[in-house]
């Protein structure tokens, strides 16, 4: 195993409520969600997290709430049986959280992505919110292969050769879905991002949730599509 978990989680989670507690996050970070990985091991954390979260043990609520969501959305149908009970008391303390995160994008998309966890959500709470707070997905286009950089705004699709930074790339215009016109899922989550007052993730997920046509070869397709399978 490339992570390195705790060998004794009582004894790393009792290090919480101190000073030092940014530390001892970033260690509990490392063991059990290296570089935002999720173990075997790291499941196991799930139920102090919850006590975190609920205010029966010490340590940040938000914190425990992020790893967790984290953790979970990686759950398979075993294991989310297994930890129903601290899913279940996690739920609506990122609720309150994702209320509260009016003033920072990124917090409010992780924030999302964990209510999606807990609430059994398996595509979207994977981390392939997180391209709406930096306003880009990174993905190949499903005829031809190139590699495309969706843009929000005025930029519109990169290509070909996915070096958007240094080159004059080719592009195409984005077709944002109608907000109206949404899926339930995607609805929800715009309407989410509106009320809470993020209207550049709210004109994302029209982004993510439209269409685009690819420079190279002028196929369309659904951006969402393409951004599920995990490019």
């Amino acid at each position: 195993m490339i992570a390195r978990p705790s060998d004794d989680l009582p004894a790393a989670f009792a290090r919480l409520g101190g000073e030092e507690d940014g530390r001892v996050w970033g260690e509990l970070w490392d063991d059990l969600c290296h570089q935002g990985s999720v173990y075997d091991d790291s499941f196991a954390a799930l139920p102090y997290l919850a006590a975190i979260a609920a205010g029966r043990a010490p340590g940040a609520p938000l914190d425990a709430v992020l790893m967790a969501g984290l953790i979970v959305s990686a759950a398979d149908a075993e294991r989310s049986a297994r930890y129903a009970r601290e899913i279940t008391a996690l739920l609506p303390v990122a609720r309150a959280l994702l209320d509260a995160a009016t003033d920072d994008a990124p917090a409010f998309v992780y924030l999302l992505q964990c209510v999606l966890a807990f609430e059994g959500e398996r595509v979207w709470s994977a981390g392939r919110l997180e391209g709406l707070f930096e306003q880009e997905y990174e993905l190949d286009c499903p005829a031809c292969t190139a590699p495309l950089f969706i843009a929000f705004g005025d930029h519109g699709v990169f290509a070909p050769d996915g070096d958007h930074v240094t080159a004059d790339p080719a592009r195409a215009a984005l077709r944002p879905a109608d907000p109206s016109a949404l899926a339930p899922l995607p609805a929800r989550l715009h309407r989410t991002a509106a009320r809470a007052g993020h209207e550049d993730i709210a004109r994302g997920l029209t982004h993510l949730f439209g269409r685009a046509a690819c420079p190279s070869c002028a196929a369309a397709f659904s951006v969402a599509d393409e951004v599920a399978k995990g490019h």
